[in-house]
Order: structure tokens, then C-alpha cells, then sequence
């Protein structure tokens, strides 16, 4: 990646607050004022709403943006089936759910010159992607830019969760970088170009953002170098929000004015660019004359963002017992159920540990819930080894799981003094439905044999 691309990411600047109605402009002027759509928008630009919800939605539900382009959306040629790839859509019927707790070491790099749309691997999913209902999770391993190509899904927004190497998000509303320790989410059908920012590749000039030339330089098409990776969390339901706190009052877990949306930025580019759309689980594709990343200015709730997963205000127990993982979720995607979730994301964030006479790690339990655990930095403290950065493991809906033997042994005779977790970063996508692994999630090489075992050797301790 170019030192310029580099320089980029590190001069971002963001508008701050969850749910909020932004706006930006990159232009001054270019934002009108007192109305959406004048008969003539500023400065020549076309204006054009963006809906992530239906019309009729109540308002705290509602997710819209009006954007100011310089070209509308709808001028574009027919999109044409292409290849899927790895990537797989609920509903998920070429295998049947499979009740054994599954682990899997990370992604295998990619060959030179895989950018982050070709690498996209699914791993399992649950519910309907027509249906709106459901979760998909994806990893990713990319060395290379999406060059003069962009990406959006209209099956669902998609929730990137970075463990090695920054990326430099370009979306139509602006620039976001998010490196390990960040999430950042592109809504449903919002545009985007990804760029790994620490890997090697040809030394051409960055396409730019901001003023635009109206011809731009090719960027490099990427070369041999350590991927960048991560896992996605595509979510098909209710768009994420924050959980409501309930008994814990107005504050805790994730401040809502810690997640960044970005500032309007627009590439003025007129060559070649190749949009592909998700759309009913297939990728469809067209060759447009100029890059779709155009716009001038914005104002609206549908917007992308980023949160620093290090600012999560964990709340846990002062007195005994270790509490329920739902303590820690970050961002929840209710259900027509209340408290039931198409899926939470959940962070085991750095924290202190003082229960009296309590077993400090995750206990043993059964979940009418589905787990996947995924994990950033450092090590899990309910798994002493084979659980590494980069890999995951599923514990599917009623499966037994919790420590392994070599940490309840160390838990079940630990002095309880004040301790301090911080050599580790975990985090877990938790669905309402059961996951069904792909055939080539459950095929793969990289999926870990014996995984039970880690529980073997768990003795009796009975005594009447």
C-alpha cells in the first residue's frame, strides 16, 4: 500500500455519536439547507435518499441519508451474474446443523494480489437473507486493494472486526480505518472500497479522495506480503444498536459518543470501475464509467462507523459469581422478541476480576443461544491453548461448553486476590438460531481435530 494511503488513515477526521443525524460536506455549499431536495441541488449535484429502513418505520428505527453526488445511482448499465467465491448466503441448506462444538485455527493466507471482496470465506450463517432474518459469519485474509472495484451488500450490513493489519475503509459517505481492537460497520447497500494499509504493494499513486482530477492514477494491484485479517458479521435483521441498560442506569458498556462516523469525502474519477452488489446471496456485477464513490455531501442516520473496542466501559461483578456474558455486549440486533437477538456482538474487553469464593472464568453452561467466539490479541482466559488469534470456535444452541481442564484446575485452586485481565482481547457473535457451517467450513483443513478433548481428563471430584 502507498505511504500516501498511509498518511490518509492517520489524518482522519470523524463525526462522533451513535444514531445521530450527522451531516458533512466536502465541499462548502455543497449541503442544502431548510429542504432534502431543492429543485436544484448545490453545485450541480444530484440529489438522492438512501433507506436502510422502510418509510413507515417509527423514528427511532428509522435509517435514512440524503446524499449529494455528482452522478445519480440510477445511472448505471445492467449488473450481470458473476462468481460467488467462498462467500455463502442464509439460507444455508447445503449441510444440516451439526451439534458438535467446532474450532478452527485462522484463515490461511491468501495468494498474492486477494483483495478483501475476492477473500471473503463463509464460515456458517442461520435464517433468510430475503427474509431479513439471520446472520452470516465471514472471515477474511487479504494482501491486495480493491482496485477501480467497489462493494455493497444488499442482503445485510456488515460488521468488520480487524485482527491483523489496518484497513482504510473508502465509503460513499467518507473515509473510516479500522485496525485490530476496532470494529467498523458499512449499513445495508452502502458502497465501499477496502485497502489493507499494512502490507507491501506497488508503489503507485493513491487514487486520492476530496477534489478528484476527472482521469486518477491506477493504484497497485498488490503483492506477496502478511494479509491482512479478520471476521465479518453480516447481519441480516435490524440494523445493530445499542443495548438498553436497564438496572445499570445511563451509562456503561459502550458510549454511544464513542462510535465515529466519517466526514464527507468524493472521488471525482472518470475511468472504468467495477460495482458489485450481494443481492439474495448471489454477486451481480457491472462496469461503470466513473466511480460511484461521488458524494459531495450527506446528512441522515445511515451512516458507517467505527468503535475502539479499548473504550468499552466493562461492568462486572464486585461481590461473587462471574456474570453473564450479555453484560458484555456492545451492539444487539433485536428480534420481534424482546431481550431475544438475531444477533449480539459481545466483547471480553480487558477488566478486573474480585469475586469472593467464585470461579473466575466463563462457567460451565448450555445456551439456548448460539456462540461464536472469535479472538483479536492474546489468549481467552477460559482456554489455556489451541484457541489463537485469528481462529474461532462455535458452540452451537444447547451444546455443552466452558473451561478446560487446565483452567479449572488453576481456577478451582487460585487465591482470589484482585486480578487484572488484560493479556487478551475475545469477542462473540451470539444468534437466536442455530449455526450451520458451511461444507467448507466443516470440510476445512484449518478446522482443529479433537477439540472434545480439551475437556477430557475434567475428573470426579464427588464426595458424600
Amino acid at each position: 500500500m502507498s505511504e500516501q494511503a498511509r498518511k490518509t488513515a492517520e489524518a482522519l477526521e470523524y463525526l462522533t455519536g451513535f444514531g445521530n443525524e450527522h451531516s458533512s460536506e466536502a465541499v462548502p455549499g455543497a449541503l442544502p439547507h431548510g429542504r432534502n431536495s431543492p429543485q436544484r441541488a448545490p453545485l450541480g449535484l444530484y440529489a438522492e435518499q438512501l433507506s436502510g429502513s422502510a418509510f413507515t418505520e417509527p423514528r427511532r428505527h428509522n435509517h435514512r441519508s440524503w446524499l449529494y453526488r455528482i452522478r445519480p445511482s440510477a445511472a448505471h448499465p445492467a449488473f450481470t451474474r458473476t462468481e460467488n467465491g467462498a462467500l455463502r448466503t442464509a439460507p444455508f441448506t447445503e449441510a444440516v446443523p451439526d451439534p458438535n462444538r467446532l474450532r478452527w485455527n485462522p484463515l490461511p493466507d491468501p495468494a498474492p494480489g486477494t483483495d478483501f471482496l475476492d477473500s471473503l470465506w463463509t464460515l456458517g450463517g442461520n435464517g433468510d437473507a430475503a427474509q431479513r432474518t439471520g446472520m452470516a459469519i465471514h472471515l477474511y485474509a487479504a494482501n491486495a486493494p480493491m482496485t477501480d472495484r467497489v462493494f455493497s451488500s444488499s442482503d445485510g450490513e456488515l460488521l468488520i472486526v480487524p485482527e491483523r493489519g489496518r484497513l482504510l475503509l473508502r465509503t460513499e459517505l467518507g473515509l473510516l480505518s479500522a485496525g485490530p481492537g476496532e470494529v467498523a460497520l458499512i449499513p445495508r447497500g452502502v458502497r465501499f472500497r477496502v485497502e489493507p494499509l499494512d502490507v507491501d504493494t506497488d508503489p503507485d499513486t493513491d487514487p486520492g479522495t476530496g477534489t478528484g482530477t476527472g482521469t486518477g492514477t491506477r493504484a497497485g494491484t498488490g503483492a506477496a506480503g502478511v494479509a491482512a485479517r479478520g471476521y465479518v458479521c453480516e447481519n441480516y435483521g435490524r440494523p445493530f444498536e445499542l443495548p438498553d441498560l436497564g438496572p445499570i442506569g445511563a451509562n456503561g458498556l459502550a458510549a454511544a459518543r464513542d462510535f465515529r462516523a466519517p466526514v464527507a469525502a468524493y472521488e471525482d474519477v472518470d475511468r472504468p470501475t467495477e460495482v458489485i452488489n450481494k443481492f439474495c446471496g448471489n454477486l451481480w456485477t457491472a462496469t461503470y464509467d466513473h466511480s460511484p464513490l461521488d458524494v459531495v455531501a450527506w446528512h441522515g442516520t445511515h451512516v458507517p462507523y467505527v468503535y475502539d473496542l479499548r473504550r468499552f466501559n466493562v461492568i462486572g461483578s464486585i461481590s461473587h459469581d462471574h456474570p453473564d456474558p450479555s453484560i458484555f455486549t456492545v451492539l444487539t440486533s433485536p428480534s420481534d422478541t424482546p431481550g431475544l437477538a438475531g444477533v449480539d456482538f459481545v466483547v471480553f474487553a480487558p477488566r478486573w476480576l474480585v469475586g469472593e469464593d467464585t470461579f473466575r472464568p466463563p462457567y460451565f453452561h448450555r445456551n439456548v443461544m448460539s456462540e461464536y467466539m472469535g479472538l483479536i490479541e492474546g489468549a481467552y482466559d477460559a482456554k489455556a491453548e489451541g484457541f489463537v488469534p485469528g481462529g474461532g470456535s462455535l458452540h452451537n444452541m444447547m451444546s455443552a461448553h466452558g473451561p478446560d481442564r487446565e483452567t479449572f484446575d488453576k481456577a478451582s485452586a487460585a487465591e482470589l486476590k484482585p486480578q487484572k485481565i488484560d493479556d487478551g482481547l475475545a469477542f462473540m457473535f451470539e444468534t437466536r438460531w442455530p449455526i450451520t457451517a458451511t461444507p467448507q467450513a466443516a470440510g476445512a483443513d484449518h478446522l482443529q481435530s479433537g477439540y472434545d478433548d480439551v475437556w477430557k481428563g475434567l475428573q470426579r471430584h464427588f464426595r458424600a
